[in-house]
């Protein structure tokens, strides 16, 4: 039978091995703030070169209030899911109205439940900027904190509350920043979803898991469509493309780019090839037709998205 997980031994470990991370040199709430909503959907080896950015354009959230939602999207440009740039940008402006309008006069909020209720802030990102800037005794739950759980407990597939419980059971209190960043760092370097390193982990002697660990949890399964698309690229007489910005709505909402849509009118246009892009839940295949047009834009001056800079490069091959 698995004894209880010790903290100690974890905290131990962690302290030992953490990856040196550069957010992890600050308490500034803000600047732990931009790391966790860069890294809800953008690799860490990758987060670091646009936190590194965002810290230098935007140290404060008054100096990202009073730039342009385009200003913070071009330095997003590359790390996708773009809606995280237009919410922090919103989060910023919130947090930046006077207190009798709702906001908190420039400085943000250090509480779970004032931060909870910031433009793109889920319970995840509260938790885990309350403890790690603010030393709040408050549980997060994510991805790696599920996977760990799951397997510490032997569960196939926890529910969401099971998870909460067993964080909140054996969160560490008296330190809850580093603890909450010790188990996450676990799931993340250790506790992975294909190849966990049992041996190595911290916290094996506790585990009920380790001996089938790829086994729990049971994988997600996502189910993808694919969407068809045409895209007009034109350029002017001096090689800039037409670009145009997408409205507020969409996968691309806010992003410039060439004009796209499931059907446009290809008459005069030379078809030039197709583009697939892979999203998480789902596969564009982007077919590309080229023309002229007569005033064009740099496109080094706005921001475009992954699928944007493929098709524009699908022209100079031509």
């Amino acid at each position: 039978m698995a004894t209880q997980l010790s903290q100690n031994a974890l905290l131990a470990w962690y302290a030992e091995t953490k990856r040196d991370l550069p957010w992890r040199h600050t308490s500034d709430g803000w600047k732990i703030l931009l790391s966790e909503i860069l890294l809800q959907q953008t690799q860490v080896s990758r987060g670091i070169g646009y936190w590194l950015k965002l810290v230098e354009r935007f140290p404060t959230p008054i100096s990202m209030a009073e730039a342009d939602v385009d200003e913070v999207l071009l330095l997003w440009q590359g790390a996708g899911y773009y809606s995280r740039a237009r919410r922090l940008h919103a989060l910023a402006r919130q947090v930046c109205l006077p207190l009798s309008e709702g906001g908190h006069d420039g400085v943000l909020p250090t509480t779970s439940v004032q931060l909870l209720q910031l433009p793109g802030v889920g319970p995840y990102t509260a938790a885990a900027v309350a403890s790690i800037a603010y030393g709040e005794s408050v549980a997060c739950v994510d991805g790696n904190i599920r996977r760990v759980m799951a397997r510490q407990m032997k569960l196939a597939n926890p529910a969401v509350k099971e998870v909460e419980h067993w964080a909140e059971k054996n969160l560490f209190k008296p330190d809850a920043g580093d603890w909450n960043q010790a188990v996450m760092e676990l799931g993340a370097t250790i506790c992975t979803p294909k190849r966990p390193k049992c041996d190595d982990c911290p916290i094996a002697q506790s585990c009920s898991g380790q001996h089938d660990a790829t086994a729990y949890p049971e994988p997600k399964k996502i189910k993808r469509k694919r969407l068809d698309l045409m895209c007009e690229l034109r350029y002017d007489s001096s090689g800039l493309p037409l670009l145009v910005q997408r409205g507020e709505d969409g996968i691309l909402a806010g992003l410039w780019g060439p004009n796209m849509a499931e059907k446009i009118d290809v008459q005069s246009l030379k078809f030039i090839g197709e583009v697939k892009h892979v999203l998480s839940h789902r596969d564009i295949f982007v077919q590309v037709w080229l023309g002229t047009c007569q005033q064009g834009r740099d496109p080094t001056t706005v921001a475009l998205s992954s699928l944007d800079r493929k098709i524009l490069a699908l022209a100079d091959v031509q």
